[in-house]
């Protein structure tokens, strides 16, 4: 079944710029898409992680400390703190304070097995 000439002839065609907009659409990444969040840590991006440098932070209140090492994605080597808040912050690797804390944990995992 076909349109009549004088309907088919009233549907406009996709403009100019509708194709622009659908074309960038389907050049974005799916991730620009999505609102911009914490990155989960599941699913590793093609950049860092850490964009700041938390200066100081007490011991106490780490719950679990994630150690992202240098590669393709990031030339430096990242320090993920998840807070007992549940907040997360990125730590130098390279400061005094959070290498006593790396040796103190890693000590006691020898201690425990």
């Amino acid at each position: 079944m076909s349109l009549p000439p004088s309907f088919a002839a009233r549907i406009p065609g996709p403009s100019g710029s509708l194709c622009a907009l659908l074309a960038l659409l389907l050049l974005m990444p799916p991730r620009a898409l999505t609102n911009a969040g914490p990155s989960s840590h599941s699913t590793r991006e093609l950049r860092c992680q850490c964009l700041s440098i938390t200066p100081t932070i007490y011991p106490r209140m780490i719950s679990n400390l994630e150690m992202i090492p240098a590669g393709p994605q990031c030339p430096k080597v990242e320090l993920i703190a998840t807070l007992k808040n549940g907040k997360e912050a990125c730590l130098d690797p390279e400061a005094p304070l959070i290498k006593k804390i790396i040796q103190k944990i890693l000590s006691s995992g020898k201690q425990n097995n």
